[in-house]
């Protein structure tokens, strides 16, 4: 049994396009909830309690989001308070956390996105649609954590020397400002460098190939054919207004009916499955190891 990372690329793009589609364009609040808790625990399961500076980052992020719409918008006809001669409505005060849950929850999911889909996955899936934009986008990937690390090189280098010091404002601006002129001649090297390899290689002359092809197995299919189903199942209950909550002007909250019912459990059932995928395959190793 495979995690869910060692799956087709394909069925993981789908996936992740089917759970995050539906968060950014359905505002129902339990739908939010969903999305934002199992984005959380998804990527606490991958990751454990790391990275903890992106989680402190997305909840200031949802602070500051939650309050900016009350503070901004003063659509509603419920008055919670009035401060500087702004109503702050009740109205306005959920739809702002609604919509931060939203973009907090869609931004955590990118997030183990960016953390499965390497370089070379994006590259098998786009590179039937265009294999011109899929080696552009790839070597764009590339360049990234290679530009942070030359970057981070050539600040300590100069920091050693002495050009700059950290604790003056001025120094520090002129420092960054001589960190990004070198990177920009860098990266122009290093691109030159690139084309100048691939063209030596033949790239272009003949057919293209792939380092390494991912095979559709029964279980991608079988993912596949599920989340398909459930997202399916989803978007009719959205589709047919079983899912609507309205904001504005007063609070309109519409009891699911038993589409709707199914609509919400169709969207939990299709976060948990690459958790519970990614369960079954842990307590499966623990298992095969305790039995050595």
């Amino acid at each position: 049994m495979r995690s869910f990372s060692e799956y087709n690329p394909i069925v993981i793009a789908v996936w992740f396009l089917s759970v995050t589609g539906i968060a950014m364009f359905c505002n129902y609040p339990l739908l939010m909830v969903i999305s934002l808790v199992g984005a959380v625990a998804f990527f606490v399961m991958r990751n454990g309690l790391s990275h903890g500076k992106t989680h402190i980052f997305f909840w200031v992020l949802f602070l500051i989001l939650a309050l900016a719409n009350p503070l901004v918008s003063h659509n509603g006809k419920t008055v919670l308070f009035v401060m500087n001669h702004n109503p702050v409505t009740l109205e306005a005060t959920l739809y702002g956390l609604n919509s931060a849950a939203m973009i907090i929850g869609v931004l955590y999911w990118l997030r183990s996105f960016t953390q499965i889909m390497t370089s070379e996955k994006l590259l098998y899936i786009t590179g039937a649609l265009s294999p011109k934009l899929s080696l552009v986008l790839s070597m764009a990937l590339r360049f990234v954590p290679l530009f942070g690390r030359q970057s981070a090189k050539i600040n300590a280098a100069q920091t050693a020397m002495g050009l700059y010091r950290d604790d003056n404002i001025i120094d520090d601006i002129k420092g960054k400002s001589k960190v990004f002129s070198v990177m920009v001649t860098w990266a122009l090297e290093n691109g030159i460098i690139t084309a100048d390899s691939m063209e030596a290689r033949g790239f272009g002359t003949g057919r293209r190939t792939q380092m390494r092809r991912f095979r559709f197995a029964a279980a991608d299919i079988a993912f596949l054919i599920a989340t398909l189903g459930l997202f399916g199942i989803t978007c009719a209950a959205i589709g047919a207004k079983s899912l609507s909550f309205e904001f504005y002007p007063s609070i309109a909250a519409k009891t699911p009916d038993i589409l709707g019912v199914l609509g919400l459990i169709s969207y939990g059932l299709m976060i948990l499955m690459p958790m519970i995928l990614e369960l079954v395959v842990s307590l499966k190793w623990k298992y095969l190891r305790s039995a050595v």
